[in-house]
């Protein structure tokens, strides 16, 4: 119960009392939303009120498309959209843990028998194993962000911890239904954000065990692998079929998914170096010594299934041309497993170290967030309150109660944890990693309180929506448009703005995004050397964002 009490600690803060943000947050709600305010053909062709998006696949989409079904007359839209966002982690935070403690009960993995007795129980053992992989994947840096967003990254790193877990149960004891559950865990991954890590991952996982199981090759290769298979095609081959807006979204999902292969390139060995290295700290200093603490038995399943796991995505992340931090997710949950086992064996200077620079690093970082804080809502130091006011100009502070005393409360239980770590010195295998987790924890929940209101001015479109919704002379006009994902769904969702259909139409207004600076109300441009001439009813942007520029035309004639 502690454990999930951490965990909701850890999701709530960053998904209430805020906007859907200029990231994949708020495009993924953007297909959400259309999904659920609109028929058959968004919910099989996703789009964003007419934008086509089919590339990641729907999965994601769906699960939090359904969740607005259901709560969005409670608590509204985007916050639940966001209740799916919570399901993903819950997902995979209970399929790291489970996947530990099914490898921590194997007998290869137990502690040397004490002459005397005394050693722990395999499940005692395991479940303390557990316990460490969870908190050091809640510690991931790069796990923070990409958990709060209704995205289908949230899905996608969930899921390959579901995958792990799948199977480990397989090889640990091969069956008919954990054959099944592999193969459909493998075909859900594959429509959430494409076919090629899934692929590669069953590929990895049937190598490894035809060197360690040669006779779980039958249960992959027939059954997990049709079924797989099956799952994967049923969404291509039901759009063919159906036709959602007089086409099918199959091909750009699969040319999407082949342009994620390419050669190595320098770029990207450079990319994924530079940033894996805090992407997934703390997890990975601990699986690298876990490795070699346990290289006199390399064929130990703990061992070898997360390791094939980071291999097979590390390879796949190098071959991507396109370097994004969501090739790195996948790393975290075999990182965050591997690292458990290697707790054990962790010297004590090692795990001073690691509590020494935990205490020091994210002490500082608290302690800015505080100072920060106070420098928005006082004004002193003012050089910090200038600095912020300059970021997000025209932001005006308001002291939160309820937000000061949940920040006063976590600094406490900070300083509280600290003191039980330094000063008691607890023998518990998950010592290591407490510290760095409970530091994470501590500056997302200030940012997510104390923070949240200059970090939501800053990254909402809402303002913007609302100024094109006055302007627009009548409210269902249609709009047509250049601008991305992200503002078209922020646009539609807060300015009720209606854009061009799917398949297109004539619209009398037009709305277009550049980074030149606002023209003349009286401008007029001819944009499509057709003859038809626009006015400027309105240009503007968001105070704290100097480059995006917006323009509301309207039609005139030629």
């Amino acid at each position: 119960m502690a454990l999930f009490a951490l965990c909701i600690l850890y999701i709530l803060p960053g998904l209430i009392g805020r906007d859907p943000w200029k990231t994949d947050d708020a495009t993924g709600f953007g297909i959400m939303w259309t999904m659920a305010h609109g028929g058959i053909a968004d919910w099989l062709w996703p789009n964003i009120v007419g934008l086509a998006t089919p590339e990641k696949g729907p999965l994601a989409f769906w699960l939090g498309a359904i969740c607005i079904k259901l709560f969005g007359w409670l608590v509204g839209d985007a916050l639940a959209a966001r209740a799916a966002t919570v399901g993903f982690f819950l997902l995979g935070s209970i399929s790291v843990w489970q996947t530990t403690y099914l490898l921590g009960r194997r007998p290869e993995t137990q502690p040397l028998q004490l002459a005397f007795g005394g050693q722990p129980e395999p499940r005692e053992y395991g479940r303390t194993l557990a316990d460490g992989a969870l908190l050091i994947y809640l510690g991931c840096l790069g796990l923070l962000l990409h958990s709060h967003e209704t995205s289908a990254e949230a899905l996608y790193v969930a899921l390959t911890g579901t995958t792990l877990y799948a199977v480990a149960r397989l090889f640990n004891r091969p069956s008919l239904r954990t054959a099944l559950v592999a193969g459909l865990v493998f075909g859900l991954l594959a429509l959430t954000r494409g076919w090629v890590m899934p692929a590669g991952l069953f590929i990895g996982f049937t190598l490894l065990a035809g060197w360690r199981q040669p006779a779980l090759l039958r249960w992959l290769l027939l059954l997990s692998l049709p079924l797989a298979l099956f799952v994967t095609a049923s969404w291509p081959v039901l759009t063919n079929i159906l036709q959602p807006y007089d086409g099918t979204p199959a091909s750009a999902w699969m040319s999407w998914n082949l342009g994620q292969l390419a050669l190595p390139s320098a770029a990207g060995l450079k990319y994924f170096f530079r940033y894996s290295i805090w992407f997934a700290w703390p997890a990975w200093p601990f699986a690298g010594w876990a490795v070699y603490a346990w290289r006199n038995q390399r064929g130990a399943l703990h061992i070898t299934l997360p390791l094939t796991t980071f291999l097979v995505v590390t390879l796949l992340a190098l071959l991507n041309p396109h370097h994004v931090e969501a090739n790195l997710l996948p790393l975290l949950p075999p990182l965050a497993i591997l690292a458990a086992f290697g707790l054990p064996t962790m010297k004590r200077g090692a795990i001073n170290a690691v509590d020494w620079f935990a205490v020091m690093t994210l002490s500082t970082s608290a302690a800015f967030i505080w100072i920060g804080w106070i420098a928005k809502q006082t004004g002193w130091p003012a050089q910090i309150a200038h600095n912020a006011f300059k970021l997000a100009p025209g932001f005006k502070p308001e002291f939160n109660l309820l937000a000061f005393v949940v920040a006063v409360l976590a600094t406490i239980g900070w300083i509280v944890v600290v003191h039980w770590r330094i000063s008691r010195r607890p023998s518990v295998l998950w010592r290591a990693v407490v510290l760095s987790t409970a530091g994470v924890i501590l500056c997302w929940l200030l940012l997510m309180t104390l923070w949240l209101p200059w970090l939501d001015y800053g990254k909402s479109y809402a303002g913007v929506a609302q100024q094109i919704a006055l302007n627009l002379p009548r409210s269902n006009a249609c709009v047509d448009t250049n601008v991305g994902p992200t503002q078209r769904a922020t646009f539609a969702y807060f300015g009720h703005v209606n854009f061009a259909p799917f398949n297109g139409a004539d619209c009398d207004f037009l709305l277009l995004q550049d980074n030149n600076r606002p023209l003349a109300k009286d401008a007029m441009i001819e944009p499509f050397g057709d003859g038809v001439r626009w006015k400027l009813l309105w240009n503007g942007r968001r105070p704290s964002d100097r480059d995006e520029h917006y323009r509301l035309y309207q039609r005139v004639g030629s």
